[in-house]
């Protein structure tokens, strides 16, 4: 509606329409016309439209301006740190539709000369749109497992005999994917070609396959699916090489014979009796990236790897108090129907009014539910948390009186994200030397395939948080994944303690936890580096000291 400059007012509605929206807790499908102008905030026009969903499964106005709108321009609209107001004015001004054309404009200086543009805000733009380019087509971890198992399922129906499974860096649960790959053992490939053919959702091409690897686009996505394929006799072989990086399979073994190389001396019928050829323990899928794995299993020290069933509570999530969907007490009663047996309540601090943070007087408000559910919700408990924000000084935003009315405090940067290496790894340590500072969230602010990571010196973060004691959060939501897994090692290898958040800001969000897990799982995390693998009673004691020894330094 910006992009095509609908008015001001029209846009307002939709997106106070939207802010409410996200909060009510009832099923938008299953309400009338009627019932939906009930809602708090949703007006006529929005419950017609709304409605004309739930009838036609689309919406005749979007779809409209969508028909209206260059695949080029649809790209552009998601350059980090630019509006489609900004987009418009690039279209209507200079004609371009491509972010390639957006590039040859800007280093021809004519992005510069627009008006509310500039030097500094077309190298931006340059950046930004360099970054997308250089991500085209690569999915989320999540949506790449989503698809991927969408594909086994299909591809597993066609025949008895047919063996399929996922491979690639699916198997080994990389952050971003591409391309999307299975193995397929079967004698029947034609049965495969057809289906690729007919599924509506995938364009075969034929022309870029071959006899041993078939090749698709999911629609959709824009996602490349390749699809191995191989004899029955050969699929645990094949499965093995597929998975693997080149650097884990090229490694030198004993007799400097390579996975390579032992792969084509026979055909093994499990991935353990591979290892076993080589005289090395199970190495699991996600570490077989050549990395530290052999130095591990040479020594005898192969970790055994977090499961999502050892971790105890939930930390870092947010309720209605700031941007949250549902209320402190339906997160704390879905997080206690999951198992758990606690939840770390952590609203935004007063600094991200953006997202409805907390003055002083409001969590005051909060602490006081927090007691009176505490009281009747048995053996599970809440803790009192926060996510104070990391000021541009380094400090976090509330006064020690006021950190001190909490049981934990995540700290994390939100705002001033364009600085240089030594200005955000200086940010960072002097807020990890705050004796309040329990957890650093989200510590490079990441999000995968949208925006780039700040510049930080991580082993200078990380080597701070050993000496303060502060844990580094693994932010499990998908488009985070912050810290990265190549860096949780080396905090590992210092002895900094790890939390696997979701971050949640609704109760579905706790589901991310398994992407956490995946990431901390390459890393080498064990149960006993996890924060919140601690039980209630551990971790109650482990932040009351903590808290201790804060108020000992203030």
């Amino acid at each position: 509606m910006e992009l095509f400059g609908e008015n001001d007012f029209k846009i307002k509605s939709y997106n106070s329409a939207v802010f409410n929206l996200e909060k009510t807790e009832k099923r938008l499908a299953d309400l009338s016309l009627d019932q939906l102008e009930e809602i708090e905030g949703v007006g006529k026009s929005i419950a017609k439209i709304i409605d004309e969903i739930n009838r036609t499964q689309s919406l005749g106005y979007y779809e409209e301006m969508l028909s209206k709108t260059p695949a080029g321009i649809l790209e552009m609209m998601k350059l980090s740190g630019f509006g489609p107001k900004k987009i418009k004015l690039i279209w209507e001004q200079l004609k371009i539709e491509t972010l390639e054309d957006l590039i040859t404009a800007c280093e021809a200086n004519k992005v510069a000369a627009l008006k509310g543009f500039g030097d500094k805000t077309q190298e931006k733009l340059k950046e930004s749109a360099s970054f997308l380019i250089q991500n085209r087509y690569y999915l989320h971890y999540r949506e790449a497992e989503k698809l991927g198992k969408i594909l086994v399922e299909d591809i597993q129906g066609l025949s008895d005999n047919i063996k399929v499974s996922l491979t690639g860096e699916v198997r080994r649960k990389m952050e971003v994917i591409k391309p999307v790959e299975l193995l397929v053992a079967t004698t029947e490939v034609a049965k495969l070609r057809d289906y690729l053919r007919d599924a509506e959702e995938l364009e075969f091409l034929e022309k870029q396959s071959g006899p041993r690897n078939l090749k698709a686009i999911h629609l959709s996505s824009g996602a490349e699916i390749s699809i191995h394929l191989c004899k029955p006799e050969q699929f645990v072989n094949e499965l093995f090489r597929t998975t693997a990086s080149p650097l884990h399979l090229s490694y030198a073994l004993e007799g400097n014979q390579s996975f390579t190389q032992l792969l084509k001396e026979k055909n093994y019928d499990s991935e353990e009796a591979i290892y076993s050829a080589a005289e090395l323990p199970f190495i699991a899928p996600e570490l077989r990236e050549g990395l530290w794995e052999f130095d591990w299993a040479k020594s005898k020290k192969m970790p055994e790897l977090l499961e999502v069933s050892e971790l105890k509570g939930v930390l870092h999530n947010h309720s209605t108090y700031s941007d949250g969907a549902h209320s402190l007490e339906a997160m704390a009663q879905y997080c206690k129907e999951l198992g758990y047996e606690y939840l770390g309540i952590s609203d935004h601090s007063k600094t991200a009014a953006y997202a409805n943070g907390l003055q002083e007087f409001r969590i005051k408000e909060q602490h006081k539910e927090i007691d009176l559910l505490n009281e009747k919700m048995g053996d599970f408990r809440i803790f009192k948390g926060i996510e104070s924000d990391i000021l541009g000084d380094g400090s976090l935003d509330y006064s020690d009186d006021v950190l001190a009315s909490f049981d934990f405090i995540v700290a994390s940067i939100h705002s001033q994200l364009n600085m240089d290496e030594k200005t955000a790894t200086n940010r960072l340590i002097k807020a990890i030397a705050n004796p309040f500072t329990t957890i650093l969230g989200h510590p490079t602010g990441r999000l995968l395939l949208q925006r780039q990571a700040y510049p930080i010196n991580h082993k200078a973060v990380i080597d701070a948080c050993a000496e303060y004691g502060v844990v580094i959060e693994i932010n499990a939501h998908p488009y985070r994944l912050d810290l990265d897994w190549r860096h949780v090692h080396y905090a590992l290898e210092k002895g900094v303690m790890i939390s696997v958040n979701p971050d949640a800001h609704e109760k579905a969000g706790y589901h991310d936890m398994y992407f956490g897990v995946c990431v901390g799982r390459k890393a080498g995390l064990t149960a006993e580096q996890t924060i919140n693998a601690l039980s209630r009673s551990e971790i109650e004691k482990y932040f009351e000291k903590r808290k201790q020894q804060a108020l000992s330094k203030a």
